[in-house]
This record gives C-alpha cells, structure tokens and sequence, in this order.
C-alpha cells in the first residue's frame, strides 16, 4: 500500500505530497514549500521515516507547486521532473514569484531534470504512477495516478467541487475541458483524487456534484 503525506504550504496552501511504499522508496509531488518551517517538515517527514526519495515530480510549471525545489535538491539531489509543454514556466519561476505572489526570491531553483513523456510510467519501491496529461491550468499540466492503489494526484486540474484556473499565461478553457472529458472516461469513480489545492475527493463525488463535470 501507499502511505502518502500532504503537506499544505506556502501562502497559496498548496498540496505538497510525499508518496512512499514498505520498501521506503518515495517520491516527491509538487514541493511548494516556501517558509523556513515547511522546508524543515518535509525533510524531517521524510528523514524521520527512514525514506529515500528517488523523484520529485511537478503536475506543472507554477511556481506555488515548485518553491521548495532547492530545499530537495540541496538535501537529496534530486532535479524537478515536468512536462515539456511547461519548460518556458519553469525557466520563469523567479518572474513568477516576483509577478503574481511578489516575492523576490533570494535563491536559485535547480534546472529540470528530466522531461515526463506522456502516458510514461514512473516507477519507485513497487509501485507506477502513469503520466497522464491534463493541459488547460498550464500547456503542460499532468496528472499522477496510481492504477493499482486506485489514487489520482491532479495538481491543479481538478480539485474538490471545482477546477483549475485557465486564466494564467498559456491557460486555456478549452483545453482543460478537454482533459476532463478524458480523465471522466479514464478513471474508474472509485479513484482517489487528491488535488493540488483543496481537501482529497473521489472521482464519484466529483462526477456527481462538480458542475464541470456535468
């Protein structure tokens, strides 16, 4: 089984998760962390437990889902995984900061590792999450779902009786109606959604009363 720790940080309260199996291998979703004592709660979480974090993976190129990249990096080596439909985001994260949350950062982000081919499988321990692209919050948008253990990281994509903004720089309606349709066609109701923003739900409750999903 999965044990998966949420983590809600910086001023945006982004979903942070750290993902780990009983081999202790983890990944890291989505590290937002910005304050000094968030940093010190997802290394010492992951310290803590014994767990050796092979990847940290981006559902996209937003800064309030990459802020504690050096944090990772410094500590474990780890570069940020991500699309390549949001490289020109995550080139711009410092712009970003400064932009839309007015915050001048004081430190580098690391380069990006590696870019996540669609439908790719990552593997860690002994489980896959399967590479799903969602573009619409961002071109390259993606969501991380378990098949096995019947759980969805959705990032910003869809959240809890709603959906991600479109109204960003390179945000399109269009198209994040789109990756709904595929994602109602593609995952079971009983799957776990948990989102980068907001409380975990279920595919059933979303189907049921997210009106973008009518």
């Amino acid at each position: 089984m999965l044990d998966i720790r949420r983590f809600a940080v910086n001023p945006f309260q982004e979903n942070c998760y750290i993902v780990s199996d009983s081999t202790k291998e983890a990944v890291i979703i989505d590290c937002g962390a910005f304050y000094e004592e968030e940093r010190r709660a997802v290394v010492g979480y992951i310290k803590d437990n014994g767990l050796v974090p092979k990847r940290l993976l981006a559902t996209h190129g937003h800064i309030d889902h990459n802020f504690g990249n050096n944090t990772v990096f410094d500590t474990f080596g780890l570069k940020p995984e991500v699309s390549g439909s949001d490289a020109a985001l995550m080139d711009r994260l410092a712009e970003q900061a400064m932009v839309l949350c007015q915050i001048s950062l004081d430190y580098k982000m690391p380069p990006v590792g590696r870019y996540l081919e669609e439908n790719e499988e990552v593997a860690f321990g002994s489980h896959t999450l399967a590479v799903l692209p969602t573009p619409g919050h961002s071109p390259g948008s993606v969501l991380f779902w378990c098949k096995e253990e019947g759980v969805a990281f959705s990032g910003d994509t869809l959240f809890c009786g709603s959906i991600g903004r479109t109204d960003f720089w390179q945000g399109s309606y269009s198209d994040i109606m789109s990756s709904l349709e595929r994602l109602k066609a593609q995952l079971p109701a009983d799957t776990a959604i948990l989102p980068g923003h907001g409380p975990q739900t279920t595919m059933a409750a979303e189907l049921a009363d997210n009106p973008y999903l009518k």
